[in-house]
């Protein structure tokens, strides 16, 4: 049966396989685990012509039906981009393994001993847009955290998806795990009732804008990880050194424009504004990017550099993110004003300042909120492989844990285990209440 062909009764069906599959992996040890994320890495090598194939027709049919130019990028999975996303698999092989980690371990008294052990969600919903790759990073994450997945793409990257699930089954069925574990969805009508599998699904995980967020939120009882927009921003402060301003400027806007930690607004500081706006617009020009500017970004600019074309800047441009490469810039008279502007516009997913002074940098760290807030450096660190985490399931930029990158550490949950020899509670209560040692182990 193909995805495409589920009802509301079979999905049903579909989820409690995948619930039961997911149970068997959890107890699988480490090395059945990582073992049979190796056999994927191997399907989806072996499988690589296919993948791209099947990518390229969803490209051509996305072409013709005129998808967004950001949405594009995304889509396209060329075999350098898929070699890349393969080897990030096997990188998550390599990861300490998330279940088992003893939290707490702590004596309540001679024989009475309490441990609080990580151990697997369940199931995972995630549903995503146009990114094919997104669904080997997921599939990897949730083998090595034993979990199951069922995944919603974006119908633009359907033929991609499928090409790829197809592999990741021919994995793990070559060591012996049951395919199930990882289950792949087609259509809106799927994902609507994906939603309503609050039994079977333990987490739901979107990723797209924050509209989407909220709808997943609002028609959902099962518990939503949110992963919405990313208007990130550059704060260049007074202190700045130039140079560095410039280029981490220049690669947090240009170095991949539609992914969601690249900035979407650049505040200046009004006294580094007149040596520092010229060299950065003059950059960012030639890599063809469109500036939108304040007032007095575009005075300053319009004297000297005439040459670059600029537009004005309006409200909706500070809440916009552009997925191109499309960038507003301002001019701030403070620190403390760059900070609320961000905590006014920013999504809470990353952002950063670039300052010599080293107070400067602390007040903005402490104040800015967000998953992410860097110092001296590109918003464009900002992802789950470059902090070591091998991959991720997405950027959430909710306050609860987890938060920013999602690897497989926040994909765990925890249960307490009480291990004792016939002790019960009423010997620690009353007057003669025997009392607890409560020493850590």
């Amino acid at each position: 049966m193909t995805a495409s062909q589920v009802t509301s009764t079979s999905l049903t069906q579909l989820a409690q396989h995948t619930r039961e599959a997911a149970r068997s992996l959890a107890v699988l040890p480490t090395a059945r685990r990582d073992q049979a994320i190796e056999a994927i890495a191997q399907a989806l090598d072996t499988a690589a012509p296919d993948i791209v194939a099947a990518n390229q027709a969803d490209c051509e049919t996305a072409l013709a039906e005129g998808l967004a130019k950001a949405l594009y990028g995304r889509l396209k999975l060329d075999a350098v981009k898929l070699q890349g996303a393969i080897a990030g698999v096997r990188d998550v092989a390599r990861l300490p393994d998330p279940i088992g980690t003893v939290q707490i371990h702590r004596e309540l008294d001679t024989g009475l001993v309490l441990k609080r052990v990580a151990c697997p969600l369940g199931v995972l919903g995630v549903i995503f847009e146009a990114r094919p790759d997104a669904v080997m990073q997921i599939a990897s994450l949730a083998i090595k955290s034993g979990n199951g997945v069922i995944l919603k793409g974006g119908r633009e990257a359907v033929r991609s998806c499928q090409a790829i699930v197809q592999a990741i089954h021919q994995g793990l069925e070559a060591v012996g795990i049951d395919p199930a574990v990882v289950q792949l969805l087609t259509t809106r009508e799927e994902t609507m009732a994906l939603l309503q599998l609050d039994q079977y699904v333990d987490l739901i995980i979107p990723r797209g804008s924050n509209s989407f967020v909220r709808f997943v939120q609002e028609n959902t009882r099962i518990p939503v990880l949110g992963h919405a927009d990313g208007i990130c921003h550059l704060y260049v402060d007074e202190t700045a050194d130039l140079d560095k301003a410039v280029a981490i400027a220049v690669d947090a806007k240009t170095q991949y424009p539609s992914a969601c930690n690249t900035i979407e607004t650049l505040l200046v500081h009004r006294a580094i504004a007149p040596q520092y706006l010229p060299q950065v617009a003059f950059a960012l020009h030639q890599r063809e990017v469109q500036l939108r500017v304040d007032a007095i970004a575009s005075d300053l600019l319009a004297q000297a550099q005439p040459d670059i074309p600029l537009q004005a800047a309006t409200e909706a441009d500070w809440s916009t993110e552009y997925s191109d490469l499309i960038l507003s810039i301002k001019v701030v008279d403070s620190l403390e004003a760059a900070i609320a502007h961000i905590n006014t516009y920013g999504s809470r997913h990353t952002e950063a300042i670039v300052t010599e002074s080293p107070e400067q940098a602390t007040t903005f760290i402490n104040q800015v909120d967000a998953a992410g807030v860097f110092h001296n450096c590109s918003t464009r660190f900002a992802d789950g492989f470059r902090y070591g985490f091998g991959a991720e399931v997405g950027i959430s930029t909710q306050k609860m844990p987890p938060r920013g990158p999602v690897g497989p550490e926040g994909l765990v949950t925890y249960k307490y285990q009480l291990t004792g020899d016939g002790q019960v509670a009423s010997t620690y209560t009353g007057a003669n209440a025997k009392p607890f040692t409560h020493r850590d182990l």
